[in-house]
């Protein structure tokens, strides 16, 4: 009986003692809870948050959070006003005005006309080497001013009326001009800020942006954190106190830490993997259609790669069915065209003229094109395959080698990571090499541009077409849309033709997101930007 009591007793103390514990542990969680923590699988280590000198689709995702353009994303990626609350355009279709909302940097200064001008002569100069400067060759005088032809950045088509009135005049009407300002490279910077610090202005103790967050760290190859910005226009809006880029490249390893709950999105996972993902996590399994083609580029500048018959060549062995369907799985589209199919102020895309030849075919033609440019079994064309570090692009190279083998080809394969990857890519230092491009507004030319010998580093084969330029430039000045697109497809055709780069396959767009994230919107460009998303646990 005694003994009993007593043992009552004791249960009683411990289980206040349990009740205790767990209501500690629920408030503590409940404290921590109370912010709110993104924390993303970004699958790349940012070379740069300086806007005007990135030029991958892991660091848009960063300074796409901290910055801000004259538009912006909306949810489903879709040109808002951003910077600018509002614009009025001209009958020709030319000239923009836009003001500037009432906001300000992250240090409490006013966001001012004056820094867009700033800006845009900044990414423009010629000593600024920015890479994707060409991207804002619609405006008037960019492109003279960019090469070195032109002096004088205040010739350049852009101006502050006032405070809180920008102009900017274009070489002709550009159908995708507010979605273009979606871009990193029309971001603005902070003049003051840039002026003082020079290239250290980026360093977490001098940065300040104008978008929903800012740099809270940056600890390189383990993590970017950004956290809300409170000076932002519209940071009542913003769910999500704090996000956290990791820049791991494993797939697999990402995929292992979402399944433990270490991160919310991964953006990417490794394609055999899908089977698995498929039947154990359907719903946060995301795949979609994504504007953007997968490639391999060739070095036109290195022999033999000048010649068009070896090019020709390497692409016709390409089996791309059997890349999307049994090495991938994922749903991607074999590409037989540099633009794909769909996109917008486009028709049919101007397609490869053997895309409807069977392999057997086509392995025969690679053969007989390889032996007029000199090479066979006395003496096999060898050359190196470059790739950035991810399992699906090496499985995609070990599956192309193993192709080309059957021609007589003999490709070593060799990879790094992504930041060092592209750099080669933009300075001509490979021979055949791992690509991809994601549109950054719907449009042709915004694929078709690449190929121009005036876009600079982002032509990573330096390919050279003086009848491609030709159609360019006149689409380029062409505002009826119907011949426009046709002037897009002709150059298109020449390209394809040349083939100074071999597309593989159209994308789609893969993440892995947590149920608790709400707010994820599926679109062609795969942006998401953190101020529209929640944490629902």
């Amino acid at each position: 009986m005694i003994a009993e009591t007593l043992r009552a007793k004791t249960g009683m103390r411990w289980a206040f003692a349990c009740a205790f514990t767990a209501a500690v542990a629920a408030f503590s969680i409940s404290g921590a809870s109370a912010e709110s923590v993104l924390r993303v699988g970004n699958m790349g280590e940012p070379d740069t948050l300086d806007p005007h000198h990135v030029a991958g689709v892991w660091e848009d995702r960063i300074v796409g959070d901290m910055f801000m353009g004259l538009t912006t994303e909306g949810p489903d990626a879709s040109a808002v006003p951003g910077a600018a609350e509002s614009w009025t355009v001209s009958d020709n279709g030319k000239v923009y005005t836009f003001k500037i909302r009432d906001h300000s940097w992250s240090d409490g200064s006013p966001v001012t006309a004056h820094d867009f001008v700033y800006s845009l002569r900044r990414i423009l100069h010629p000593e600024t080497a920015a890479k994707y400067a060409s991207l804002l060759y619609p405006i008037k005088n960019a492109e003279g001013l960019n090469s070195g032809k032109m002096k004088g950045m205040e010739n350049l088509g852009v101006r502050a009326v006032d405070d809180k009135t920008l102009e900017v005049t274009l070489i002709a009407p550009t159908p995708y001009f507010l979605t273009q300002l979606t871009h990193y490279t029309a971001f603005p910077v902070p003049h003051k800020v840039v002026e003082k610090h020079g290239t250290d202005w980026v360093k977490k103790e001098n940065i300040v942006s104008n978008g929903p967050y800012m740099l809270d760290e940056w600890v390189p190859s383990t993590h970017v954190k950004l956290v809300k910005n409170p000076k932002f226009y519209d940071a009542g809006s913003v769910s999500i106190d704090r996000v956290t880029y990791y820049p791991a490249e494993d797939r697999t390893a990402v995929q292992k830490r979402f399944r433990a709950g270490e991160i919310d999105i991964a953006k990417d996972f490794s394609s055999d993997q899908i089977d698995w993902l498929r039947e154990n996590l359907p719903n946060q399994t995301r795949i979609s259609a994504y504007l953007g083609n997968y490639y391999y580029p060739i070095n036109t500048t290195k022999a033999p790669f000048n010649d068009k018959r070896v090019r020709q060549a390497l692409s016709m062995a390409i089996d791309r069915k059997a890349i999307t369907e049994k090495v991938l799985k994922t749903g991607e589209i074999p590409a037989y065209s540099f633009v794909p199919p769909g996109t917008s102020n486009y028709g049919t895309p101007s397609y490869v003229s053997w895309k409807d030849d069977s392999m057997v075919d086509r392995t025969a033609k690679a053969k007989a094109l390889l032996a007029e440019a000199g090479f066979g079994p006395d003496k096999p064309l060898e050359f190196t395959l470059s790739y950035n570090t991810s399992e699906n692009h090496k499985r995609i190279a070990i599956a192309v080698s193993a192709m080309w083998k059957k021609i007589g080809v003999k490709a070593e394969l060799f990879n790094s990571e992504v930041k060092v990857h592209y750099n080669s890519l933009q300075q001509a230092d490979f021979q055949v090499a791992r690509a991809g491009w994601i549109a950054d507004y719907n449009d042709p030319q915004n694929f078709l541009y690449l190929l121009q010998s005036s876009t600079g580093p982002l032509n990573y084969g330096q390919y050279k077409n003086a009848e491609f330029d030709k159609f360019m430039e006149q689409a380029a000045v062409t505002s009826d849309l119907k011949v426009r697109a046709s002037l897009l497809a002709k150059a298109e055709a020449i390209a394809m033709d040349d083939q100074p780069v071999m597309p593989i396959y159209y994308y789609v767009s893969k993440n892995l997101v947590a149920d608790h994230v709400k707010g994820w919107v599926a679109n062609p460009r795969d942006t998401q930007r953190t101020r529209y998303l929640s944490i629902q646990k």
